[in-house]
């Protein structure tokens, strides 16, 4: 049909040179679809790829196994059941190079392969060389360090007793999305992995209590090497088992939505781990079968492997992988890690983006990653629609959370990843002084028009070791020594204490239609996060969180925790991230001040080093007498309750800063102040 360039240029008219090169995306996903539609039948049956491929079981306990490896010349299935016996049973290939067995049972209901055995494939390559993998769609898969870092494929079907039924329908989708971002396996107290169970009862309690109304698991997909955070995937249809059961999983998905909670997969389709022995990579001896081959095929950065999204049955495979997570286990959408890297040829490596558009829509632009991405939001959206997609880009592709009906990539959502960088090197390069409010406002609004997006102060790869957190820029050392109320409030505790809930107020107020925040980092957390590897002695001191420093009735952390629940409900309450953009009418270079409104509060920043403001006056549009309904000067918070919370502030009838009132109001040095009616 083609692609109708009105609605791009009524959004942004700066597109019309680059209509040929939207037209050409567009042109390349339709083809796709239409592909899918005639060969498949559509989304619907080639996103159940699962239910094809990998291992499924029929009612009697015949077990169906199917497997793509069309350079294999001769397939076997090998595993505990057969004692490994390479030749006892042999698959059939089809013309398409998928390789196939039936099982019959051994009696009625029971299946020839025993749950939790293991189990894999062997295949003759043309050379004659035998190679044995684990299966590229397998559900379950462990690992035994004792015995080997190689992790070992399972055939799992747990009896209809012992797998867990869902029993809470997922609450709607979140109109102002407030997102916490957790790991499961650091989300414990001791030095150890943490488990599914234990997230269960003891961590999504929090996070309710806490406010957030989303939850972002990372590090599900199953991964050979913990440190890598989740991000070097191994196995991509099997959840962790490094912390439980799959069902364990499900059930934790389940209560989450009984407590309301939304929760997101951080998932990964921009690269896989080059693993052979229990990964993708070189799955049927070839090196270009799920990957493209060559130097294309490779990740310079991440030393992985890139994937084929221009081939048919890659395209399977991931979509396939979408809807798995999603019908399995409960998930209610995505985050997409890397996708920058998937857009570009150059990957994001060694290049920086100016924001001109032909950095976008030129030679540079990956189209089969690009049309990836749009029929994986198209597939979601179109099966799922309360579904949420978020895209990982720090490149500002134009058109990313546009529906790909009229020619975006149909993303929900982007996370502004340039606000994170923007405090660090403030931290870092500026003294409190040379702070400067214009550039600061630009970088939390400098978005899109009709794309949202997630605005964030820090995330994981700032707690990571070799980064600092926010608390750390600004505490330092002295988080060990003066965070307890019974110490000194010295000048560096305190300038850390107020300017660590200012900055997030900030962020949260004004930086998006969304926004994140990393487990632990609400409370500024004081250790950074180091996986256990050679270079700590395998330790997993650093590789866990502290949650019961904000029990201590004793200690500042729990300021910044009761903060950071005031501030997620009082956007529950009003509801800013769902309203329009807010209207700055102060950045205030000498006096360090921001001043803006959204959604009916009247937001006021003084990031002054060393002045307060007393009568200071505020332009404000709407007139009325208001209140105060948050300050983070107030003792609760760690403050000096020098700001009245009980006062009532009354506007005047003139003109302030391009507003129609204006009210007086005192803003102690380092404090922000929340106005409403």
């Amino acid at each position: 049909m083609g692609l109708d360039a009105k609605p791009i240029l009524e959004l942004d008219g700066y597109l019309e040179p680059f209509i040929p090169g939207i037209s050409t995306r567009y042109d390349l996903y339709e083809k796709w679809k239409r592909h899918i539609q005639t060969t498949e039948g559509g989304y619907d049956a080639f996103s159940k790829g699962y239910l094809k491929f990998g291992f499924n079981v029929e009612e009697d306990g015949t077990v169906l196994y199917r497997e793509w490896a069309p350079n294999a010349t001769e397939a076997y299935l090998i595993g505990d059941f057969n004692g490994w016996d390479g030749s006892t049973h042999p698959m059939v290939r089809d013309q398409f190079g998928v390789w196939s067995i039936s099982l019959p049972p051994i009696s009625p209901g029971v299946c020839a392969i025993p749950h939790d055995s293991k189990i894999k494939i062997s295949l003759i390559l043309p050379s004659g060389e035998r190679v044995d993998r684990l299966p590229a769609w397998i559900k379950r898969v462990t690992q035994d360090l004792s015995v080997s870092p190689v992790y070992d494929a399972r055939f799992w079907n747990p009896s209809a007793s012992e797998k867990y039924k869902r029993k809470h329908p997922a609450p709607p989708k979140p109109e102002s999305i407030r997102i916490y971002e957790a790991h499961v396996g650091i989300s414990t107290l001791e030095g150890r992995v943490g488990t599914y169970k234990e997230f269960t009862k003891d961590v999504l309690p929090r996070i309710k209590k806490l406010g957030y109304n989303t939850i972002q698991l990372m590090a599900i997909m199953e991964h050979a090497y913990y440190a890598s955070f989740g991000y070097q995937v191994t196995s991509f249809f099997a959840a962790s088992s490094r912390y439980g059961t799959p069902d364990e999983l499900t059930e934790l998905i389940d209560t989450a939505h009984s407590l309301g909670l939304t929760v997101l997969l951080d998932i990964v389709h921009s690269h896989a781990c080059k693993n052979v022995l229990d990964g993708l990579n070189q799955f049927d001896g070839t090196d270009h079968q799920y990957f493209h081959e060559g130097g294309k095929g490779l990740h310079d950065l991440w030393d992985s492997r890139l994937f084929n999204y221009g081939h048919h049955e890659v395209l399977r495979f991931l979509l396939s992988n979408l809807r798995y997570y999603i019908e399995e286990f409960g998930f209610d959408g995505f985050r997409f890690d890397g996708v920058t890297s998937m857009m570009y040829l150059h990957h994001g490596i060694g290049t920086g983006f100016s924001g001109g558009y032909h950095e976008y829509f030129g030679d540079q632009v990956d189209l089969e990653g690009v049309v990836y991405l749009m029929l994986a939001n198209d597939l979601v959206h179109d099966i799922y629609p309360n579904a949420i997609t978020i895209a990982e880009d720090v490149s500002g592709m134009p058109l990313l959370c546009i529906p790909t009906t009229i020619g975006g990539l149909g993303f929900d959502y982007r996370l502004s990843m340039a606000i994170p960088d923007m405090w660090i090197k403030l931290l870092k390069e500026k003294p409190d002084d040379e702070w400067n409010m214009g550039n600061i406002v630009h970088t939390l609004t400098n978005r899109r028009w009709r794309e949202k997006s997630v605005g964030y102060a820090e995330s994981h790869d700032q707690a990571l070791v070799g980064d600092k957190t926010l608390a750390f820029w600004l505490m330092d050392k002295e988080m060990y020594t003066n965070m307890s109320d019974l110490t000194e409030l010295t000048p560096i505790i305190e300038r850390g204490l107020s300017l660590h809930k200012i900055i997030r107020m900030l962020v949260h107020s004004i930086g998006g239609e969304g926004y994140l925040n990393f487990e632990g980092n609400e409370f500024g957390h004081p250790e950074w996060l180091d996986f256990p590897r050679a270079g700590n002695n395998n330790s997993f001191h650093y590789a866990r969180r502290q949650f019961n420093l904000t029990e201590d009735p004793l200690l500042r952390y729990r300021y910044l925790n009761d903060f950071d629940i005031a501030m997620q409900h009082l956007e529950e309450k009003h509801g800013w991230l769902k309203s329009p953009p807010g209207y700055v009418s102060l950045k205030h270079e000498i006096d360090k001040v921001i001043v803006f409104e959204r959604a009916g509060l009247l937001f006021i920043f003084n990031f002054n080093p060393s002045k307060s403001f007393a009568d200071y006056r505020v332009g404000i549009e709407e007139a009325g007498e208001y209140h105060v309904v948050l300050s983070s000067d107030e003792k609760r918070f760690g403050g000096f309750d020098r700001i009245d919370t009980n006062g009532k502030y009354f506007t005047t009838p003139l003109a302030w800063n391009d507003r129609k009132n204006f009210l007086q109001v005192y803003i102690p040095l380092r404090t922000c102040l929340v106005l409403g009616k």
